[in-house]
């Protein structure tokens, strides 16, 4: 192995109970869908200019749908009216929120992660906000060995303290985390990670936008949660299998010793906390702590969530 050459799949940039370690879902989940009469409720996304973010903007611009978004900097997201804010300033969040009814939350899965998130719910109630998307992250405790799992838990126990509606998306390991290390992937046709043969059952970040999309615009998913994944768990051995396929190269997945993780983290430019976080992360999946299956993505869009071959194919040509 090359110097420097670990892969590891960004946390739900935020990338979620250990409680799920032998869950299984028995039969299908079905969500009653309701659609709202008024077409004139306002909604805030926060992060609309990150992964997530901007795959949900496009999806409500692309649906007609009026929304504002909260930007730390001048710019143009389509379909929205954008407003210039910051999550560590509540002035700026209160205008941010004038007049919205529901919001979608979201930040960068950093050590403030927990505070800013924490101003936006106080913002959110002095606004008058009805209905917080949080996006979480599956297996979300507040005993989790993991602080993201942590810090999402709080945030999801200060939401619902608020008194404000609540829906909580958890999604697994997204499959676009991988787009980070395509030209690792590219030049060197591997890349490796400290999970073994575990299975996670990862998603494609465009089902979790579609997800988002419709609990922001439709009634019935108000104090709800909702655990986001693949259809199936795979290992990354069947990742780089399923790469190989989609790029007509062979791709291998090689076993990295969790000892060299961190300085490699390090030395990438990683925050020692999310570092250590990362670290944390993948401990818990190798543990097979992410391999449960839910159907959440389906009954809730209508479609079944995207498989990771399918990821492959549509992103071929970046690893090639």
């Amino acid at each position: 192995m090359m110097k420097g050459q670990l892969l590891f799949f960004p946390v739900k940039l935020l990338k979620s109970t250990l409680k799920f370690r032998f869950l299984t879902i028995p039969a299908p989940v079905k969500v009653r869908i309701l659609s709202y009469k008024n077409t004139n409720i306002m909604i805030l996304i926060t992060g609309a200019t990150g992964n997530i973010g901007t795959e949900l903007a496009k999806q409500l611009a692309t649906k007609g749908i009026s929304f504002r978004a909260l930007v730390r900097s001048s710019q143009q997201i389509a379909g929205a009216e954008t407003v210039i804010g910051d999550m560590s300033d509540k002035n700026s969040l209160m205008k941010a929120l004038a007049g919205v009814e529901k919001a979608f939350l979201l930040t960068n899965s950093s050590e403030d992660a927990e505070h800013l998130q924490s101003n936006f719910i106080e913002a959110a109630v002095a606004a008058g906000v009805k209905h917080i998307v949080k996006l979480s992250q599956f297996a979300a405790e507040k005993n989790s060995p993991v602080r993201f799992l942590r810090y999402h838990a709080a945030v999801e126990e200060k939401i619902i303290q608020s008194g404000i509606a609540y829906t909580f998306l958890r999604p697994n390991l997204f499959m676009q985390g991988l787009l980070g290390f395509a030209d690792l992937i590219k030049h060197t046709h591997r890349f490796y990670a400290a999970i073994g043969d575990a299975a996670v059952s990862l998603v494609d970040i465009r089902d979790i936008a579609a997800v988002a999309a419709i609990t922001l615009t439709q009634a019935g998913h108000e104090n709800k949660i909702y655990n986001l994944t693949g259809p199936t768990a795979i290992t990354h051995a069947q990742i780089a299998q399923y790469l190989s396929e989609a790029t007509g190269q062979s791709v291998s997945f090689e076993e990295a010793p969790a000892a060299a993780m961190r300085p490699a983290l390090i030395k990438a430019g990683f925050p020692e906390w999310q570092a250590d976080g990362l670290l944390e992360d993948y401990a818990h999946y190798a543990r097979g702590e992410a391999a449960v299956v839910s159907n959440f993505i389906e009954a809730i869009t209508g479609h079944t969530a995207r498989d990771f071959a399918s990821f492959a194919k549509d992103y071929a040509p970046v690893f090639k």
